[in-house]
Order: structure tokens, then C-alpha cells, then sequence
């Protein structure tokens, strides 16, 4: 059953939440820039809906897009248990490269969080992705985007040697679960090649294993605030961090923060 795709996707959105146990602590900078914005607000690559279920139970009306069905179900799931309806928080499944023509110019704050744009494995697609948001924010709206930026120690360890990184017990199963990782770094095209072990297993009990192979292409905050002016959006702050300190040679992030002018 482990290889059943179905089983297999489902097993995975709800490792992604275990992995995110602990809080990027994004979600302050996200609810900052709502109370600022107003709605309503759309979120890209909603995923399980982490920041879109915060941001809705803080009375926000938002709209949430991704083309993973396993995700959207534990949104889904995430926001029933809040007692949001569908008035509050909408869950689209569809590529947020090809958004509803309806949507455009709908938003004041369009959202794309925790390296959700490295995942556009491709320069072109990255730009392409930013373009996508500035039509979809009213004139005056918002535009957040928040993107990893690796020290060169991270970098060294590309190089595809196998790590443990956590081990924890799963509240929804009751299951021990490893994750394992082994990530490869090519430098000509700035993409990572990251591979994920999830081990999981009763205690005492055979494991199962499930795995996982992203590409990420690393896109460095230049290239971030090149593309917000070639989409038309006005780059207000360039943060290294949640709390948009400026951003500088050792910040492990590039948030950006683009208004689209009125």
C-alpha cells in the first residue's frame, strides 16, 4: 500500500505539518501586513494551509490556491476544525501560474511563503510567478514574498551526503518518524536537488518508509526585487528576516515587501 500514489500523497501532506511542528514564526509578519492591506487576500501555494487558516481566523477573508489535492484535504480539514466556512477562506485547486481571469486585480495582499517560490524550479517560472501576483493585487495592494537564502556552510552541505534531522513521534498516529535528507547543489544553474526520508513506524514496529525528490532553485534577492520592478510593483522593503530587519550579507532570508502603484 506504501506505493499506492494516493496513500503515498496523503502520507506526505501530513508529514509536511509534522516537519512544520515547529513555527517558521512567519505568520506575525503575514498578519501585520493583512491588518495593513485589508482583504481580501490570496495566497499562493497554499499548501496545508498554515498561514491562510491564521490569517482567517484573524477575520481576514482569503483565498488559498494549489494544485495538490492531499495539501488542500488537510487545509480543508484545518480550517473545519477552526469553524471557518467557505465565506472566510476559499481553497482553490488549480496551478497559480494560470489564476482565475476572474481574480485579477481582485486582492490587496497576495502572499507566496516559506520558499514556496524555490520550488519553481526554473528562472523563467520564478519571474513568471511574481508577474502572476502583481495582476492579481488591486492598485495600492500588496505583494509579500519570502525566499531562503543560503550562507555558503549551507552550500558545503550539498553535496549529497545523508543527514538526520529530527526525530518525533506523530500526534495523528501515534507513529515514530525519522527524516532523513540529502540534498546536492548545482552550482551552474543554482537548483537543489533535495531528497527527503520519512521513516516511519509503531514503537517497537517494522518502518515505512516514504520519500520525496524536490528541485529548488535558489533565487537570490537581487533577482527578487529585479522581478517585482519588471512586473510593475514598487519594492518598499527588502527584509532578511520576519521582522524585515534590513536585509544584508549574513540574512538567511529575502522577504519581499512590493506595493503595486495606484
Amino acid at each position: 500500500m506504501a506505493g499506492h500514489p494516493e496513500l503515498r500523497a496523503d502520507a506526505l501532506a501530513r508529514l509536511y505539518d509534522l516537519d512544520l511542528a515547529d513555527e517558521p514564526g512567519d505568520v506575525d509578519l503575514y498578519l501585520a501586513l493583512a491588518a495593513r492591506a485589508g482583504g481580501p487576500i490570496v495566497e499562493l501555494a497554499v499548501g496545508t494551509g498554515r498561514v491562510a487558516v491564521a490569517l482567517a481566523r484573524a477575520g481576514h477573508a482569503i483565498v488559498g490556491i494549489d494544485r495538490d489535492p492531499a495539501m488542500l484535504a488537510r487545509a480543508r480539514t484545518r480550517a473545519a476544525h477552526e469553524g471557518l466556512g467557505a465565506g472566510r477562506l476559499e481553497l482553490v485547486e488549480a496551478d497559480v501560474l494560470d489564476p482565475r481571469a476572474s481574480d485579477a486585480g481582485s486582492y490587496r495582499l497576495a502572499i507566496l511563503a516559506l520558499n514556496s517560490l524555490l520550488l519553481f524550479a526554473d528562472r523563467s517560472l520564478q519571474e513568471r510567478v511574481i508577474a502572476v501576483m502583481a495582476t492579481l493585487v488591486a492598485p495600492g495592494g500588496l505583494v509579500a514574498i519570502d525566499a531562503w537564502q543560503p550562507q555558503p556552510f549551507d552550500l558545503v552541505r550539498l553535496d549529497g551526503r545523508l543527514s538526520l534531522e529530527w526525530l518525533r513521534e506523530d500526534p495523528e498516529t501515534g507513529r515514530e518518524v525519522s527524516k532523513t535528507a540529502s540534498g546536492w547543489y548545482d552550482a551552474a544553474t543554482r537548483v537543489v536537488t533535495l531528497t527527503t526520508i520519512f521513516d516511519e513506524a509503531e514503537p517497537g514496529g517494522a518502518p515505512v518508509r516514504w520519500t520525496r525528490v524536490d528541485r529548488m532553485r535558489l533565487a537570490a534577492a537581487d533577482e527578487l526585487v529585479a522581478w517585482a520592478g519588471a512586473a510593475g510593483l514598487e519594492v518598499e522593503q527588502l527584509g532578511g528576516d520576519y521582522e524585515l530587519a534590513p536585509y544584508g550579507s549574513g540574512s538567511e532570508r529575502a522577504i519581499v515587501v512590493a506595493r503595486r502603484p495606484r
